[in-house]
């Protein structure tokens, strides 16, 4: 149940998106916005990960519709899930939870998406949690989007006002979209990862220009700003200092179509932020990440089989002018690297599989991290979408996955004994309508 103290933020959230988006769709509105089912634009159907048309249509603003006129609607989800760990958590994972076998009432999402004029959408959503009872700010994108040609070349271009950097990424590798795509909130995680993977998730607001030319070079390029603390303590998003100057943020890819039934991308991305941190001095801790990334696509010719390779490499520099003057850090100087690399195949839409190799490993620092960051595992999902499909009962209405996830360790926090003590198994339904 959403505490008392949490219906303010809740009511405001409600009565500022529906009162300055007077013409919006929503997931799985985009399917009844389209016509098209949830598997023409997410591979296994549910998504977040896209197909070729997905990536077009997240391109062009979540514009495409079929009929005249606006449609307003909007949807909604809700992820239940049950965390098991080998070993006992120390303490509670969070107020309320027992340290081990827990079911939760992990998220409920309230979205609005789609058309707002001709050549402008929207994608956002505000989230409820049963960890910390609280409602929250969540993803969000407003996008302006235009085709244009120059001979006999095409492009679409755009600009991008949205509260996380990645969260425009149409290829599912950058980090506010990779996989794992659902995972337990609960279980032990690594110690350290890189700022681009979630230090500003929901907490920034950011301007991107975008293009893709041809259908196949990608470029975006801009920046990223922290919000008040108090604004994001009214939304329940996280502050954890504030950028002494805009961080700039590019992104670069390349696909093709290795043939009518496959698809490559291979990328690159850029992330620089200077942060004065919270409660610290009034220095900045500098950070650069540089990322590179792939992602392979196949479907068969009748469509009931399709396999996706991605992966994702991240290296990160960081120089902690603050956090070491403050005794926080125990080196002025650290880096960090993460790998994420997985492959899934789906037959029909309906039945998947995924393995993933997840790897965190960087400089040992006892003060900033507890010793050494370094952390290495994998992942193995089974997950099964009934729903989805042309055909699917009640579709475009209602969609369902249900999946089964084990996230294992051959190193955690840069120990190999005791490692597999966290090793989760993860149980989760998630329904949208």
């Amino acid at each position: 149940m959403i505490s008392q103290k949490t219906w303010p933020t809740w009511s405001l959230l409600v009565l500022l998106l529906l009162g300055s988006i007077p013409e919006a769709n929503a997931i799985p509105a985009f399917s009844r916005q389209t016509g098209l089912s949830c598997a023409a634009c997410h591979v296994g159907a549910f998504g977040p990960q896209l197909t070729p048309l997905g990536r077009e249509f997240k391109l062009k603003g979540y514009m495409l519709k079929s009929g005249g006129g606006f449609n307003p609607k909007i949807s909604a989800q809700v992820l239940e899930s049950f965390l098991h760990t080998q070993k006992d958590q120390a303490t509670p994972p969070a107020p309320g939870f027992n340290t081990n076998n827990n079911w939760e009432l992990q998220t409920v999402d309230l979205y609005l998406a789609g058309p707002i004029s001709d050549h402008m959408g929207l994608f956002t959503l505000a989230s409820y949690s049963q960890n910390g009872h609280k409602v929250g700010w969540d993803m969000t994108d407003l996008r302006y989007a235009r085709t244009s040609e120059l001979g006999t070349h095409s492009a679409i271009w755009g600009i991008s006002l949205n509260n996380a950097p990645t969260i425009t990424d149409i290829y599912n590798t950058a980090p506010a979209w990779q996989y794992p795509y659902s995972s337990g909130d609960l279980a032990p995680g690594a110690p350290a990862t890189p700022i681009i993977m979630d230090a500003f998730a929901n907490a920034s607001l950011g301007l991107t220009a975008y293009t893709q030319i041809d259908d196949k070079w990608y470029l975006e390029a801009g920046g990223y700003r922290t919000l008040s603390q108090s604004f994001l303590n009214k939304v329940n998003a996280d502050y954890i200092g504030r950028l002494y100057q805009t961080a700039p943020y590019l992104r670069l890819a390349y696909q093709t179509n290795l043939s009518s039934q496959s698809n490559l991308e291979v990328g690159g991305m850029y992330f620089s932020p200077q942060i004065q941190p919270m409660g610290l001095g009034a220095g900045t801790d500098d950070y650069k990440d540089y990322g590179v990334d792939a992602n392979y696509q196949w479907s068969s010719s009748d469509l009931k089989h399709s396999i996706t390779l991605q992966g994702l490499y991240v290296y990160e520099k960081q120089t902690l002018n603050n956090t070491f003057a403050e005794g926080a850090a125990s080196n002025l100087h650290n880096h960090l690297n993460a790998t994420n690399i997985n492959a899934s195949y789906w037959y029909e839409n309906t039945y998947g599989a995924t393995l993933a190799a997840i790897a965190n490993d960087g400089s040992s620092d006892a003060l900033l991290y507890g010793g050494s960051p370094n952390t290495e595992g994998g992942v193995a999902e089974i997950s099964w979408v009934p729903f989805g499909k042309n055909t699917s009962w009640k579709q475009p209405y209602i969609n369902l996955r249900l999946g089964l996830q084990y996230t294992f360790y051959t190193k955690f926090a840069g120990d190999k004994n005791s490692a597999s003590d966290n090793n989760a198994t993860y149980l989760y339904f998630q329904t949208i309508f």
